[in-house]
């Protein structure tokens, strides 16, 4: 086979119309696709990355898409290792991989708040039943609505919505038909992730964090040693990074600073001493947790709506194109790579749902409330899948969806008279179930694009969504509850940032009494941001977060941008989103988020004492300083790698 560049493939697609294409893998040619293999595989994958990405999440607010590091390990495995030809298994491998890093980005973006609550003695800790049931709905409802919506987005829209991810992993995987070497990045960034962060939090022979103090400014300069930051800079790239790191700027270097310097002895709310000795006592620190992070706070919620709001027109003309194209969605031939889940199967699927929302006690609704859930989800998903076609899984506003479906669960939960924990507690469920319907709709769509590229079976790949659905859902909680007993949320090693916002705006929603002149201060500040016309979500979040999260992610996003002006200058045409930087980082990442888990159970068993040897032997902020740079050399390596190769 030729193999296709992904520029080129990108091309083709777009300019193709619907009746002249043929995916890879003709109609009328069977090969093996939902096997023992593959779903074995698949479900590995989605328990894997599920709980690294929510590990990653929790830490810096984020995540990222498990489909091609999926792709590329079930090629090395199936093709390399099993000496198999079938493409599609790979698929089918990344297809169930990839649901349970999205059902994980939705569940652990509102969920944690319910920790949190408990820890304050507000209501009791959620239990695995709970969060399974609340994160199979919304799971199961990404995937069922997307079912009637794959041929009037997918097919009829082929030419027009190019769904740049999953284009990009069916481009990985033809081009994994000439070998699957490129998988030996991904486990390279995985084993090398590990061992930093074993060195790190396992041992701590290592400094977590590098910290230079700036007295004049009574601020920090900091930076933390961790390979899943330094990743994630690189995938986001310079941009985006950029636009983090100088939100931390603004709030250690102007905001902490001015604070420190005019409060003086007076005592600002929420904290309950002065300024002057809120700052001996903490430093620079203390300050952003009592007044930036709440600035921070109505930052992300005002550049939530805001990103929703830029985007409604094009979401109202979405959702009615998309219903306009469902209404011939209905396959009239029987070719294989044509039939979906029968609509029979989806229909009683949803009314089942629709019973358990009204069943289950966490979520305090009425049946014309669960269906009101449904009709809300199913509008979110319509979105969610357009908006993932046009523009990419990385900019679908899903946190903002979440943020405008809390406030108005809440409200209508405040003037009902639920306004006490039961409340609280509903608003949540409510919200993670709309926020892990958009994320897995989005995802989903990815992975239809796909097939339908490679010719993959639109039926099988369903259920393969619904297998990484359940495997997940029944995962998730247990990985939440196990990092809660192991660090807590809301704590130095787990932030929990977005979780924290949404029991922010609940509370603020419910009781009013939140710190308001600070968030209404960050709102302002979003809405200034976008003024001057840059995106004031990854500035916001960087206000939010520590600054030492977002000045490693800047590294990340620095030598991104080295390697871009590299091949910019060799004129080189291909785009690295499937390159082996990329490829090693998501490596990174995984490998972090796995040994995390793993000294999670550790510490729940009470094993951290025994491992940390600290006390004997540690290197501190000069090993953390050499950690760093070993690391930003190993990605530069892995960058480049590809090219020296391409330059024999």
């Amino acid at each position: 086979m030729k193999k296709h560049d992904e520029f080129n493939l990108l091309e083709d697609i777009c300019n193709m119309n619907n009746e002249e294409f043929k995916p890879y893998i003709p109609a009328d040619k069977i090969t093996p696709e939902f096997t023992v293999t593959s779903v074995i595989m698949g479900v590995l994958l989605a328990i894997i990355f599920g709980a690294a990405n929510a590990y990653l999440g929790l830490r810096v607010g984020m995540t990222v898409s498990a489909s091609i590091p999926a792709a590329v390990i079930s090629m090395a495995v199936i093709r390399v290792i099993m000496k198999k030809d079938s493409i599609l298994e790979s698929n089918m491998v990344q297809t169930i991989g990839s649901a349970g890093e999205s059902l994980a980005a939705g569940a652990i973006f509102t969920m944690p708040a319910l920790f949190l609550w408990a820890k304050e003695g507000v209501m009791e800790a959620p239990n695995l039943l709970e969060i399974t049931v609340i994160a199979l709905c919304g799971g199961l409802l990404g995937v069922f609505f997307m079912v009637p919506l794959r041929n009037a987005l997918i097919v009829k829209e082929h030419g027009v919505l190019p769904y740049p991810e999953g284009t990009a992993c069916a481009e990985v995987l033809l081009a994994g038909e000439e070998g699957g070497a490129s998988a030996k990045s991904v486990f390279a960034g995985m084993g090398i992730a590990a061992v930093f962060k074993f060195l790190v939090d396992g041992l701590g022979v290592v400094g977590g964090v590098i910290t230079a103090p700036i007295k004049a400014l009574k601020t920090e300069l900091s930076a933390e040693v961790y390979p899943a930051l330094v990743g994630v800079g690189y995938i986001c790239g310079p941009k985006i990074a950029g636009y983090m790191f100088a939100g931390g700027v603004l709030g250690w270097f102007v905001l902490i600073p001015l604070i420190a310097m005019f409060g003086g002895d007076t005592v600002l709310y929420p904290a309950s001493v002065s300024v002057a000795e809120l700052f001996a006592d903490g430093g620079a620190a203390a300050i952003w947790s009592k007044y930036i992070r709440y600035i921070g706070a109505g930052a992300v919620a005002a550049g939530g709506i805001i990103s929703l709001v830029k985007t409604f027109p094009l979401i109202i003309r979405t959702f009615t194109d998309a219903m306009k194209g469902l209404k011939g969605s209905k396959a009239t031939d029987d070719v294989r790579t044509s039939k979906d889940l029968s609509m029979k199967f989806i229909g009683i699927g949803v009314i089942v749902m629709i019973l358990v929302l009204w069943a289950l006690p966490q979520i305090p609704v009425s049946l014309v409330g669960a269906i009101f859930i449904i009709v809300f989800g199913f509008f979110f998903a319509t979105v969610s899948s357009r908006m993932v076609g046009l523009v990419g899984s990385s900019n679908n506003p899903v946190s903002g969806m979440a943020i405008a479906t809390l406030l108005i669960a809440t409200a209508l939960l405040k003037v009902t008279g639920d306004n006490g924990a039961h409340g609280m507690q509903g608003a949540i469920a409510i919200g993670s179930i709309i926020c892990i319907i958009a994320a897995m709709a989005g995802d989903t769509s990815q992975d239809l694009k796909t097939g339908y590229i490679l010719g993959a079976t639109p039926k099988k790949q369903q259920i393969g969504e619904i297998v990484g659905t359940i495997v997940a859902a029944l995962v998730i909680g247990g990985v939440l509850v196990l990092l809660d007993n192991a660090w807590g949320f809301g704590t130095e090693e787990l932030a929990a940032p977005q979780a924290t916002l949404m029991k922010m705006i609940v509370e603020g929603v419910m009781d009013g009494n939140l710190p308001w002149a600070l968030v209404f201060t960050g709102a302002f500040i979003a809405i200034a941001v976008e003024i001057i016309g840059v995106s004031s979500l990854p500035v916001a979040i960087g206000l939010y977060l520590p600054l030492e999260l977002s000045s490693t992610i800047l590294l990340g996003g620095l030598i991104r941008l080295a390697y871009d002006k590299k091949m910019a200058k060799k004129d080189e045409k291909e785009d690295n989103e499937a390159g082996s930087g990329i490829l090693f980082c998501s490596g990174m990442i995984a490998g972090e988020g796995l040994v995390g888990i793993i000294l999670a159970i550790v510490a729940a068993l009470g094993g951290s004492a025994a491992l940390n040897i600290s006390d004997k032997f540690t290197t501190g902020t000069v090993g953390g300083v050499i950690v760093l740079i070993l690391m930003m050399v190993a990605v530069w390596f892995y960058a480049n790698k590809k090219d020296s190769k391409q330059s024999k």
